[in-house]
């Protein structure tokens, strides 16, 4: 079996249409530092099937469907990315051994469940039911025990400043369990914050995705920062705050006044696609967010913002994507505040049709 330096917590479509497909492409060009060993983290028995299709030599399939630069986009891929698969539940050893003696880089993305503390995240020893930085910080254990050479961890749950957040539970729990390895994970184990953004519509079974054209991934720069891949959605970045702040304000804020919109015209279409079908809702999203959107980015001195309300709209309107309104309507009034509101007060903009969208919510 080939050394593999990316180690990966997760199985699911969005790493396989996101990370592994960049990772198997820059592969071929000689731009990634190997392969990747998967691991599931869950116990779930009924993902055998995809583990072991994840590692086919072949490859898995994704189709990337949709709309690029306003015109129609469709290109089928297979990932080759994926050397081997492992579980916690039957491969603990393994793993560790690999964390120990082959892993450079440990990737995840992981549910939102797995990073809820659990009880046994405080034994001395590893157990299934840790969460996920529980089972991490042993796996990093096992790296220190092994002869503690440096390693970066790369979060890409959506989590603000995932890294960091990441970096303190490891810290709390490596602090109980041995003073000179939470020395070690403070000063050998580069934690880097970054944002990942792609729609994964619909799995491919036993393992695959069908995707939209847009990607990215924004990695925070660091002092010895590893570049995971060399790839044109990779991008290393000073600072993940403009990226957070486009992703939130104009995606999604858009889905928000969609929402709204659509509440207010009765509710007669079931999914985005078939808003940005009406030309003049379109055009009211268009106005909202060039006259007064666009003006508040350009006030806080952030670029591109242009340029990501064009992919946007190209995103919303994807054919092949059923991304149901009433499931964007959920926690709404949240939403208003946290991506609309926010905004207002961010950026100062004069954007009377936002204000006047929040004014209407009662007081508090």
């Amino acid at each position: 079996m080939m050394l593999t330096p990316i180690l990966q917590f997760g199985t699911s479509r969005f790493l396989q249409a996101h990370a592994d497909l960049f990772i198997s492409e820059a592969l071929t060009r000689g731009d990634a530092p190997g392969k990747i060993t998967v691991i599931q983290s869950s116990g779930d028995p009924s993902r055998a099937t995809r583990l072991a299709a994840l590692a086919d030599p072949g490859g898995y399939p994704v189709r990337i469907r949709g709309i690029r630069n306003g015109q129609g986009f469709s290109e089928d891929v297979r990932v080759t990315s994926v050397a081997r698969t492992l579980n916690t539940v039957t491969d603990w050893p393994e793993i560790c051994r690999i964390a120990g003696a082959e892993a450079e880089v440990i990737l995840s993305n992981t549910s939102e469940a797995g990073w809820l503390p659990q009880v046994d995240d405080a034994a001395g020893a590893f157990r299934q039911s840790m969460s996920y930085p529980g089972k991490l910080t042993h796996l990093l254990r096992a790296r220190f025990r092994a002869g503690g050479r440096p390693i970066q961890v790369m979060p890409t749950e959506l989590v603000a400043r995932n890294g960091e957040v990441l970096r303190a539970r490891v810290l709390d729990l490596a602090g109980t369990l041995d003073a000179g390895f939470a020395d070690w994970v403070a000063g050998q184990v580069r934690f880097v914050n970054s944002l990942v953004d792609r729609i994964v519509s619909a799995p491919i079974e036993p393992a695959g995705a069908v995707a939209e054209p847009y990607a990215l991934w924004a990695v925070e720069d660091c002092p010895g920062l590893i570049p995971i891949c060399r790839h044109p959605a990779v991008r290393i970045v000073p600072d993940l705050e403009p990226y957070a702040r486009l992703k939130l304000h104009i995606l999604n804020l858009g889905h928000t006044w969609l929402v709204e919109d659509w509440r207010n015209r009765g509710r007669p279409e079931r999914y985005v696609r078939e808003v940005l079908a009406e030309g003049a809702v379109r055009d009211r999203l268009l106005g909202v967010l060039e006259d007064e959107v666009l003006p508040g980015f350009v006030a806080r001195g952030i670029d591109g913002a242009a340029d990501y309300i064009a992919d946007t709209l190209d995103r919303f309107g994807n054919p092949y994507l059923d991304h149901r309104l009433a499931d964007i309507e959920q926690n709404h009034e949240a939403k208003v505040r946290h991506r609309i509101a926010a905004f207002l007060d961010w950026s100062g903009a004069a954007a009377p049709r936002l204000r006047a969208m929040v004014a209407a919510r009662p007081a508090g």
